[in-house]
C-alpha cells in the first residue's frame, strides 16, 4: 500500500506519467517524428504524408526531424535515448531494423532499444535486367546465368543493402555466380545497368518503374507474397518456384523502449485508421507502397523475423561489414 501511495504521489506532481489517464490526455503537445534520411526522398515523403494525416486524427502536430547518417544509426540512437512518453517516434525501415543489424555491428539493439508501434507499408523489390539481355522471363534468366558462370555482374545500392542481400538470396537458390558491383546508391547502379556495364539488379519497384516504362530495363519478377496491385503482369518469385522471397522494402513506426501500453495502443489504433484512408493509399502509391496494418506485437515479431532472415543470408554468403 505504501508503495502504491508513493507512486500515486509521484504521478500527481508529474514525476511519473499517469498511465490510467494516458489515452485521454495523450497527446497534449507536438510529437517529434524522426526520419533516418535527408529531406526530399521517398522515405521522407512517406513520413511527411503519414504524419500530416496522423496528426489531424490525433488533433496534434508532428514535427518531422530528418536525422540522416550512419545508415540510420544516428536516428535509431536518438530515438532510443528519448523519453518513452510517446512524444518521440522513429520511422524505422528494412535497413534500420533488418539488413544493417544483420551485416554490421550497430550501436543500438533494434529489438531491446525500441518499442514497436506498427507497420506503415511495403513495396517489393523487382528483378530487372538490361533490355539487351536475351531473356524474357525468370526461367530464361536462370538458364542464361548458368550458361555464363562468372560472366554476368549485378549492381546494388551498396554493400549490405537490401538490393545486395536479395540478389545473394537469389544466387544461393539458383546455385550460380554473378559478380557483385556495389554503388553509392541505386541511381548510379541504374546508370551502369542501362549502359550494359552490369546485367541485372534487384531495386525497389518505385525506383525501377521509370526505367521499365522507358524500355531500358526489363522486369522479370517481384519479391513479396503476391503480385503488386499496380503491376499485376509481373509474376512473383514465389509463384516462379523460389521460396523465401517475401523480402520487401518496408516502413514502420517504433518508439523508445519502455513506452506505456495505453499510449502504444492509442498510437497503433490511430495509425491503423490512417492507413485505411483512400487518400493516403493514393499518396503512397507514388512510391509503389501498399499500406499494411499490424498490431504492436505483430510488428515486433516481424522485426525479429527480418533480423533472423537477413542474418542467416549474411552468414551464408559471408557478408560482414566493418561499419
Amino acid at each position: 500500500m505504501k508503495r502504491r501511495q508513493l507512486l500515486q504521489a509521484a504521478s500527481a506532481i508529474g514525476l511519473l506519467p499517469n498511465f490510467g489517464h494516458a489515452q485521454a490526455a495523450y497527446p497534449n503537445k507536438p510529437i517529434r517524428y524522426i526520419v533516418p534520411v535527408v529531406a526530399g526522398g521517398g522515405s521522407d515523403m512517406v513520413g511527411r504524408t503519414l504524419t500530416e494525416r496522423w496528426g489531424a486524427l490525433l488533433k496534434q502536430s508532428f514535427i518531422v526531424d530528418n536525422q540522416a547518417g550512419g545508415g540510420g544509426v544516428i536516428a535509431c540512437q536518438a530515438a532510443a535515448r528519448a523519453a518513452p512518453d510517446g512524444y518521440t517516434l522513429l520511422q524505422g525501415y528494412v535497413a534500420t531494423h533488418g539488413t544493417s543489424p544483420a551485416t554490421r555491428k550497430v550501436p543500438y539493439d533494434p529489438v531491446k532499444d525500441h518499442t514497436p508501434i506498427g507497420m506503415i507499408g511495403a513495396t517489393p523489390n523487382v528483378l530487372v535486367v538490361n533490355a539487351s539481355l536475351p531473356v524474357r522471363n525468370i526461367k530464361e534468366f536462370v538458364e542464361y546465368v548458368k550458361a555464363n558462370p562468372g560472366r554476368l555482374s549485378y549492381g546494388s545500392a551498396g554493400q549490405g543493402s537490401l538490393t545486395h542481400l536479395t540478389m545473394e538470396l537469389f544466387k544461393q537458390q539458383i546455385n550460380s555466380f554473378m559478380v557483385h558491383i556495389p554503388y553509392r546508391g541505386v541511381a548510379l547502379a541504374f546508370t551502369d545497368l542501362i549502359g550494359g556495364q552490369t546485367q541485372a539488379m534487384f531495386p525497389g519497384l518505385a525506383a525501377a518503374v521509370p526505367h521499365m516504362k522507358s524500355g531500358r530495363v526489363r522486369a522479370l519478377a517481384v519479391t513479396g507474397p503476391k503480385r503488386h496491385s499496380q503491376y499485376k503482369d509481373i509474376p512473383t518469385l514465389e509463384e516462379s518456384g523460389f521460396t523465401g522471397f517475401d523480402a520487401q522494402q518496408w516502413y514502420g513506426v517504433v518508439g523508445p523502449a519502455g513506452m506505456p501500453a495505453p499510449i502504444v495502443k492509442h498510437l497503433n489504433d490511430t495509425l491503423s485508421t490512417v492507413l485505411k484512408s483512400p487518400d493516403l493509399r493514393e499518396k503512397l502509391s507514388i512510391e509503389a507502397i501498399e499500406p499494411i496494418t499490424m498490431t504492436p506485437d505483430e510488428f515486433g515479431a516481424f522485426i525479429k523475423a527480418e533480423i533472423v532472415r537477413w542474418t542467416a543470408i549474411a552468414k551464408a554468403r559471408n557478408i560482414q561489414l566493418d561499419n
